[in-house]
């Protein structure tokens, strides 16, 4: 894991404003998710349940940039909550979406609970190469959001 950089910890921020745009549910997380381009430019964005009741929001983001043609090797996606390795409802994975896509970087606020499932994004992604950045003291923020499914931060 790499020191964050000053442009992570503001994306990553952002990602965790996103969050605060899901439709409340008692059994999933709110989380979202930016993706950024090598270049530093906005890509795309989405939020869990922005469209679909068992949307996550990496498969939010990174579904708006399908059939683009666009090359994700040198992009980066910003998610407030681990990206899933297990899903209950349907699948690929965010794990597997990501690296589908091709992202070779990915920064996260903090590690999925295992309130639901036992997830091991963190370790799929860098056991396939992946760059993965933690940063933890900005976790307070989404355990704040998360409070209806994770308690009292």
């Amino acid at each position: 894991m790499t020191e964050p950089l000053s442009v992570d910890r503001r994306w990553l921020r952002d990602a965790i404003d996103l969050s605060r745009r899901c439709p409340p549910k008692a059994t999933a997380y709110a989380v979202g998710a930016i993706v950024v381009g090598g270049d530093g430019a906005e890509l795309a964005r989405g939020y869990s349940r922005e469209t679909d009741p068992h949307g996550h929001a990496e498969e939010s983001a990174l579904g708006k940039l399908q059939g683009a043609g666009i090359d994700l090797s040198a992009a980066t996606i910003y998610s407030s909550l681990e990206p899933c390795s297990v899903r209950s409802h349907r699948s690929p994975t965010c794990t597997q979406l990501i690296l589908a896509a091709g992202i070779r970087r990915v920064v996260l606020a903090m590690r999925e609970p295992p309130n639901f499932v036992d997830c091991q994004g963190v370790e799929v992604l860098e056991a396939a190469g992946v760059e993965v950045v933690e940063m933890p003291d900005l976790a307070d923020q989404v355990r704040l959001i998360n409070a209806h499914v994770m308690g009292a931060p």
